[in-house]
């Protein structure tokens, strides 16, 4: 049912001044819904399998092998960026890749399973790369000369530094806080962090694509022909096939036309930058794999502790817990579910949390988060399934295990990977807009709040970014370094800015809540309101009666 102010729209004329102030008729036109707009509809209507809904056996495979190749790029780029830094070699790299897939399955089979049900895939976080790279260029770890000694031993301290950091996210996911701070949030106020989680890599995206343009726009091209324009070629009667697998297509393509610049020689005479961007043979991925190796606990040593970097870390796991509730809620919508009652998001936050515990112990290098590349390609296939999720969680296992076969699939090209993200990315933005749908967008109060998140979101760690690379640290720089790099992760996180505008706004300034979307919103806070609360959330093997939702 609509509300009432989209049935009518009232048009009031300017006051027209010319010798003195004139009185003008108010005018008043009624303009039907079904003439000018859209049906508001709480689900999207072309999704074609929900959280709850059973693909057949070989589609779910593939779909889950389909999420497995998307979220491995993410991996091995945040692997690649920091793995060097530390003095690793190829070899350090691969098992450094191996574990975050490894520990990353794990964290999707429970956030799927245990956490918001719904068909979630866990991958790593930018969100940590500051205080990283601060333990990284630290002076006791700068100061070990042998490079194998400063790997582990910086190792060591991150893994540290996420064990304890890890306690934030336990605590304020279990304890139900965060779901009582999400109780303020309304669909005005969770749009634009959406909208900004997704956008979050807006400036590698085609950046990442021009690395190696010859590779990273037929990717973007095939990419975009084969899940829009052919979506309606069907390998049986149901099955739009190029619609429900353009990446498997896409990346088998353009890979092999890649492998033939490669082994053609087109590259022979290249700059060092388009050969490590554009040769399919220079990743050293597959010859410095093993062809079985198991991650294990503590596999680098024993963690060391540190309170300023565990201080540091903890910041950057709540950027990690904003990012990741903001692509839960867009998740939701993109599955074809409704959207998750606080103390659901919560809970997925208290496994985050257990995630990222498991991290410090096997040494992931970075902690978890919910993957927005995922997430986008729920949209992109129409299916929403949770068991997709699960299958990929069981590929990225299994696949980490066989080093060899994970090192093939881990080599594709980063500009392959880029094209992917540009999609994918903006999927979930748009999904985030949606929620706009059951705000009242006529007001000038909801266009201020959304305007400012927005811009403020965008332009605020654009700031902190240039800033940093221009004088080789961030705008706080006081003497207590800890505090630094809590401000500085704080506010180079798009989603974390909007998130405290937004919240704050949407709190502070005069306006009606069903302005706000707050009456939509508000009725699946409370388990029993709303059906589909049961329906997609309620955990399996009877474990509600253990962990009873709140009723109120």
């Amino acid at each position: 049912m609509a509300p009432a102010y989209v049935k009518e729209l009232t048009y009031t004329p300017c006051v027209k001044v010319v010798e003195k102030v004139v009185e003008v008729e108010k005018l008043v036109e009624v303009v039907k819904v079904e003439e000018y707009g859209h049906p508001i509809q709480e689900q999207l209507g072309d999704i074609d399998y929900c959280p709850n809904d059973y693909p057949s056996w070989p589609e779910t495979i593939a779909l889950g092998f389909q999420h497995y190749l998307t979220a491995i790029g993410i991996n091995v780029l945040i692997a690649t960026i920091l793995v060097g830094k530390m003095g690793g070699d190829n070899f350090a790299k691969v098992r450094v890749i191996q574990t975050l897939l490894f520990v990353n399955g794990i964290n999707t089979l429970l956030q799927s399973t245990f956490g918001t049900r719904l068909p979630i895939v866990i991958t790593g976080s930018f969100a940590y790369l500051i205080p990283i790279i601060s333990i990284i260029n630290s002076a006791p770890f700068q100061a070990i000369y042998d490079d194998d000694e400063r790997f582990c031993q910086t190792m060591r301290s991150i893994q540290g530094a996420l064990i304890a950091a890890s306690s934030i996210q336990f605590v304020l996911g279990f304890s139900g806080l965060w779901g009582i701070l999400l109780r303020f949030t309304t669909a005005l106020g969770i749009a634009p962090v959406v909208i900004l989680a997704g956008l979050g890599l807006y400036t590698y995206g085609f950046e990442g694509v021009a690395n190696c343009a010859e590779i990273g726009i037929p990717e973007l091209v095939v990419f975009v022909t084969f899940s829009q324009f052919l979506q309606n070629i069907r390998a049986r009667k149901s099955m739009p096939v190029f619609e429900r697998f353009p990446i498997i297509f896409s990346v088998a393509i353009v890979w092999f036309y890649a492998h033939i610049l490669t082994v053609s020689g087109a590259y022979k005479h290249a700059s060092n930058k388009a050969k490590i961007h554009c040769r399919t043979d220079r990743a050293h991925l597959i010859d410095s794999s093993r062809w079985v190796r198991i991650p294990y606990p503590l596999q680098w040593g024993a963690p060391t502790f540190n309170a300023g970097y565990t201080f540091a870390m903890m910041a950057s796991a709540l950027v990690a817990q904003v990012e990741s509730t903001a692509t839960i809620y867009g998740l939701s919508r993109l599955s074809n579910a409704t959207p998750p009652p606080p103390f659901v998001v919560s809970r997925a936050i208290g496994w985050q949390g257990i995630g990222t515990l498991l991290g410090g112990l096997f040494g992931t290098l970075t902690g978890p988060t919910v993957s927005v590349e995922n997430a986008g390609l729920v949209g992109i296939t129409r299916v929403g399934s949770r068991h997709t999720a699960q299958l990929a969680a069981a590929f990225m296992i299994v696949l980490s295990v066989l080093g060899k076969f994970g090192g093939v699939i881990a080599s594709i090209p980063q500009p392959i990977v880029a094209a992917l993200i540009c999609v994918l990315h903006g999927v979930l933005a748009t999904a985030g807009a949606s929620f706009l749908h059951f705000t009242n967008v006529n007001l000038i109060r909801n266009i201020f709040v959304i305007g400012f998140t927005l811009f403020m979101g965008f332009s605020v760690p654009q700031y902190f970014h240039e800033f940093a690379i221009t004088t080789g640290h961030g705008p706080v720089n006081t003497r207590a370094t800890w505090f630094n790099i809590i401000l500085n992760t704080i506010f180079s996180s798009n989603a974390m800015v909007g998130f405290i505008i937004a919240i704050l706004l949407d709190n502070t300034l005069k306006g009606k809540s069903k302005d706000k979307g707050r009456v939509w919103w508000i009725k699946y806070h409370k388990w029993k309101d709303c059906p589909t609360n049961e329906e997609f959330y309620r955990l399996p093997y009877g474990l509600n009666k253990y962990f009873p939702p709140p009723h109120s």
